[in-house]
């Protein structure tokens, strides 16, 4: 039931992102025109929330009234997408996210991979392709993206601790690509094809991130990265069962 109109999409997009939270107008007033609003935009702001009440009505069976109070709600100084009476990707995701870190924490890796790997097929590309994005849109496409970078990582590292690295390789070797200079997907890119019997070709990758960071910003990789190459050059048995990242439960804690 996406709108076709730019507007609407951006201000369906926003409270989607912030579902359960009041969006106040005045945000939503500045996504819809970064500072250059003109007098009319609070009247426009609820022409366009209407036309997604309407939308909504249509593709849900229910009357205009039950859509203002059970889904796009109005409150206090803006508007609310209610998530309880809604079943959405974002909220899937987040619910995926919340229980592979409780499973993590518990110290059920197997289900957390299950549920991190359910979330992140979710994912079809960017978060919210063919949305022109505001600066509010930015700040939570932004975190948005983030979350789904370290769960992919944990992931991958968890896949790796169960033994599937030859089922992960072509993943890897996906992300590596689109990733250039992800020193720690690198690290799992080469961890992956050593075990899999590839020790040249996690040479190879090694010397291809060195050449790209050299020409880009005449940095070296960092000396993990260096330290996992000798590693693969020296075929050193400690790479068949070393953790390649910390999950969080793994961090050391700090003390003031």
């Amino acid at each position: 039931m996406a709108p076709v109109a730019r507007r609407p999409r951006q201000i369906l997009a926003l409270l989607l992102l912030s579902y359960s939270r009041v969006v106040p107008t005045a945000a939503l007033i500045d996504e819809l025109w970064d500072g250059s609003a003109p007098k009319t935009a609070r009247a426009a702001v609820q022409t366009y929330v209407f036309e997604l009440r309407k939308r909504f009505a249509a593709a849900a069976g229910l009357g205009m009234d039950a859509v203002g109070s059970e889904i796009l709600r109005r409150a206090r100084n803006g508007y609310e997408f209610v998530a309880e009476a809604t079943w959405f990707d974002l909220r899937s995701f987040r619910q995926r996210e919340q229980t592979g870190v409780a499973a993590m924490a518990e110290g059920d890796l197997s289900k957390a991979a299950q549920d991190f790997r359910a979330a992140l097929l979710m994912w079809s590309g960017p978060a919210l392709a063919g949305v022109e994005p505001g600066p509010s849109m930015r700040a939570e496409v932004a975190g948005l993206e983030q979350s789904r970078a370290t769960m992919l990582n944990h992931c991958i590292e968890l896949e790796l601790r169960f033994g599937r690295h030859r089922e992960i390789l072509s993943e890897l070797a996906n992300l590596v690509s689109y990733d250039r200079f992800n020193e720690d997907l690198y690290a799992q890119f080469m961890v992956a094809l050593y075990r899999s019997g590839y020790r040249a070709r996690a040479l190879e990758a090694f010397h291809r991130l060195r050449k790209d960071m050299v020409g880009r910003f005449g940095l070296e990789p960092s000396p993990r990265l260096h330290r996992y190459y000798q590693s693969v050059l020296t075929s050193d048995p400690e790479l068949d069962e070393m953790p390649v990242r910390p999950l969080p439960s793994e961090l050391p804690v700090l003390h003031p």
